[in-house]
């Protein structure tokens, strides 16, 4: 028998180590008790760093301070109902969890694998992951679990289709083919930070257009090379019994089923197109200017998805005659919200550690120190922007939201890069980059969970580690890629998108 190589191996040790690990819920839990102690340690050094923005100088706080304690306990139902993602997972997985139950979602999967070549799956599931940024973040919820069922329907590994999918959904915020509603969050936060030095600059919704386009182009060279060569063969054949949604003893649909769930999912979306485009449309606000008018309908996609999948998934019971009475809608979506009960409890912690992380001012002081030591490196200027992309990856294990990191780096770095002559874009395509790498691997991701659950419904004893260990040679090709596109755009001074050249020009 021969040796298995050595990048295999390494990865067989994460997975042994990873599932050495308590349950996320206790790591999140030890995570707190580390945070509360590092908090009163660096509270007590009088650690600090001046927000450059307001001038005000941000100390260290102990979370066993009054103020703290009284916060965690008065406002601990807040923190948790205010979790971003849970509401958003709960939201969409409502009324996927009905046209999954249905059947709907089974048949319109058994239909794509029929009309898709399997070699060609994994860079359209890449490509579908990396557009699915237009959707907010409910791209990292729905998509991947569709792809584990299209890769099992085509005899392939559920789990490859499963983190493929979610590597790709992680990577669009970088690495999308349009601009969109990403553009506009993020550049929203580059435009302040610009004027700290020059008062007329404008953000640009397609700033970085050029840029996360390569990256697209880049990002599904790379996944398929990653997921075919790579995950698969480490992960084996797929051995698992087939279910309806792979093909085997298909139910017989009556016809039109899904012709029908296909025109109430169209008029959803026609609805939306007309809430938007419609004079004194509510999802768009006329009294902002530029992008800034398209906030409303951005913010409402997750509304977009729940009602798209509830009503076509109704239409499709109906007419299979699952849905007989309206109580069997009720029943369907109750079981939906009962299987994410395991997330729902991990939210529970998490939200407590995050909240606390920014009770405790050691999330932005982290931020602000990193810029500042790579501020003073000295380093050319195609290094530092490489060194943005590392500190981004970097601080991701940190702080997950991407918006709250641009918002302590931002200050430091796009003003600090403009008078080095680089363009505030570049500064942001930079940290973009960075951003969508090595988290893919991170288990402090809010929707690191949650994949675990959707992956334990095709491997029942998949791991913390073994998942660990799929995801990080995705975290570590995108991680690497990202260096070098950083660094070849730098180097050869590239444009960022439409009128958003490279170079900064200090005004005299």
């Amino acid at each position: 028998m021969s040796k298995r190589p050595v990048a295999l191996r390494v990865l067989d040790a994460v997975e042994r180590l990873g599932n050495r690990l308590p349950d996320p819920v206790f790591i999140f839990l030890w995570l707190i008790g580390a945070l509360v102690l590092s908090s009163i340690v660096f509270a007590a050094m009088g650690v600090a760093a001046v927000n450059p923005v307001t001038g005000e100088t941000l100390v260290a706080k102990s979370l066993l301070a009054p103020d703290n304690v009284r916060t965690l306990l008065t406002e601990m139902a807040k923190t948790f109902t205010g979790f971003a993602p849970l509401g958003l997972v709960l939201l969409v997985m409502l009324g996927a969890g009905v046209a999954e139950r249905v059947g709907l979602l089974a048949d319109t999967i058994r239909r794509l694998v029929a009309a898709a070549p399997v070699r060609l799956l994994t860079p359209m599931v890449l490509m579908i992951g990396l557009m699915s940024n237009h959707a907010a973040d409910s791209g990292i919820v729905v998509l991947p679990p569709l792809a584990a069922a299209v890769f099992a329907a085509a005899g392939r590994h559920p789990i490859a289709g499963l983190t493929c999918a979610y590597a790709a959904a992680i990577a669009s915020f970088a690495g999308n083919p349009l601009p969109g509603q990403f553009d506009a969050l993020i550049l929203g936060f580059t435009e302040p930070a610009a004027r700290l030095l020059d008062p007329d600059w404008t953000a640009n919704l397609a700033g970085n257009w050029y840029f996360t386009l390569s990256g697209a182009v880049v990002f599904t060279l790379v996944g398929w090379w990653v997921t075919d060569k790579v995950v698969e063969p480490r992960l084996g054949p797929w051995t698992g019994a087939r279910t309806d949604a792979e093909g085997e003893k298909a139910p017989v649909v009556p016809r039109g089923a899904l012709s029908m769930a296909g025109l109430a999912a169209l008029a959803v979306i026609a609805l939306w197109a007309a809430l938007v485009l419609l004079p004194g449309g509510p999802l768009r606000d006329i009294t902002a200017e530029g992008p800034a008018q398209w906030t409303p309908f951005f913010r409402s996609l997750i509304s977009a998805f729940f009602l798209l999948f509830m009503v076509a998934g109704c239409v499709y019971g109906m007419r299979t005659k699952v849905i007989r009475k309206d109580s069997d809608v009720v029943r369907l979506a109750s079981d939906s919200i009962a299987a994410m009960a395991p997330y729902i409890v991990l939210a529970f912690a998490a939200s407590h550690f995050i909240a606390m992380f920014n009770w405790s001012n050691l999330g932005a002081i982290t931020a602000i120190k990193g810029a500042g030591a790579l501020r003073e490196s000295g380093l050319p200027l195609p290094l530092i922007l490489v060194g943005v992309t590392i500190l981004a990856a970097t601080l991701d294990m940190f702080i997950s939201s991407a918006s709250a990191k641009w918002a302590a780096l931002g200050p430091v770095m796009v003003p600090m890069l403009m008078l080095l002559g680089v363009s505030p874009e570049m500064t942001t395509a930079a940290y973009r980059m960075g951003d969508s790498s090595l988290v893919i691997a991170s288990p402090m991701s809010a929707y690191f969970v949650l994949l675990l659950g959707f992956g334990r419904r095709w491997v029942p004893d998949l791991g913390v580690g073994g998942l660990i260990s799929i995801l990080l040679p995705y975290a570590l090709a995108f991680f690497v890629s990202g260096m070098l596109i950083t660094g070849v755009w730098a180097l050869l001074t590239l444009a960022t998108g439409p009128v958003a050249p490279f170079h900064y020009l200090v005004p005299q």
